[in-house]
């Protein structure tokens, strides 16, 4: 199968189409034809060998990257019941031994599987897997978001902060969406926010006091810094701060906040809640450009400049 695979770490450059065997279907896994796979904001971070470093992996070269994608099943192992060979499925495997979804056919534990839920394209189940997660722990399991509070997205054009806008509104949430640019800002309008404004050019703190104030309820952060300190004055006493992991500077606040740091861990369970709110209705996966698989040292490059959404590897 033709893959994208580092031979070591380093930067884009290190990216290199090599052809390696197609990984072989252990008795809980599901082997799955990748048609599209995404490119994770944290890929470069695991392309610079940040993962293995920090959490003492021993790395096998070619290493494949990709944590999520989508396709058809072509493959069941002997313990699997809830898929077979040409079911539509979107799948996460984030540092999978047997390789990621920079591939042609990828190999991954049945839990981590899942049928494509509501309208959702291929293209778009291919992608969100990992953004949809880490929005969804963020509100849910680290916020505890309850209908009817108030919550400030903050980046909410990016990958993780356009998933967490709708998200949230399924939730019951009021939401103060943060975005970048007007293209960013048009894009939270459309996907739902209560009210939006552009984090690079307007008065967050004004448009935060007037949407909530009392002061906000709770507030997801998928990015550090100034701006995003000076937002956190617009949280009341007691209010409730998430950020993923990667997120640096790490938010700070003032003591008063209650603050909590935690990974998007993908299980069944959280892809059925995932998969539930998705269904509720009409959801947009927005995808901001879309590489052919070679050209994933292009689509890695593209990760440092502005884009809205996700971006795209098309393998097939």
């Amino acid at each position: 199968m033709r893959v994208i695979a580092l031979d070591r770490f380093g930067g884009p450059e290190a990216l290199a189409v090599r052809t390696l065997p197609v990984p072989a279907v252990g008795p809980d896994e599901v082997l799955v034809r990748v048609e599209v796979a995404g490119v994770g904001e944290w890929d470069p971070f695991e392309r610079e060998g940040g993962y293995a470093q920090m959490l003492g992996l021993t790395p096998q070269f070619p290493y494949v990257l990709g944590s999520e994608g989508a396709g058809k099943v072509v493959a069941v192992g002997e313990q699997v019941r809830r898929f077979r060979e040409g079911d539509p499925v979107y799948a996460l495997g984030f540092l999978n031994p047997k390789g990621g979804f920079y591939a042609e056919y990828a190999a991954v534990n049945a839990d981590l599987v899942s049928a494509i839920p509501g309208a959702l394209t291929v293209d778009q189940a291919g992608v969100m897997g990992g953004v949809g997660i880490t929005a969804l722990r963020g509100l849910d399991d680290t916020l505890g978001l309850k209908q009817g509070e108030s919550v400030m997205i903050f980046g909410a054009s990016g990958g993780v902060g356009h998933m967490a806008v709708q998200l949230a509104r399924r939730m019951g949430a009021r939401v103060l969406a943060v975005a970048s640019g007007d293209d960013g800002v048009a894009l939270a309008e459309r996907l739902g926010a209560d009210a939006v404004v552009d984090g690079r050019k307007d008065d967050v703190l004004a448009a935060a006091r007037a949407f909530a104030p009392g002061g906000l309820d709770a507030a997801l952060l998928t990015a550090g810094g100034e701006a995003a300190e000076r937002a956190l004055h617009a949280l009341r006493d007691g209010g409730r701060v998430a950020y993923p992991g990667g997120v640096q500077p790490e938010p700070q606040g003032r003591p008063a906040l209650v603050r909590s740091g935690y990974n998007g861990e993908p299980d069944a369970e959280i892809i059925g809640r995932l998969n539930r709110l998705i269904e509720r209705g009409p959801f947009d996966v927005h995808i901001a450009r879309t590489f052919p698989l070679a050209q994933a040292a292009e689509a890695h490059l593209a990760l440092g400049g502005h884009y809205l959404g996700k971006l795209a590897l098309r393998v097939d």
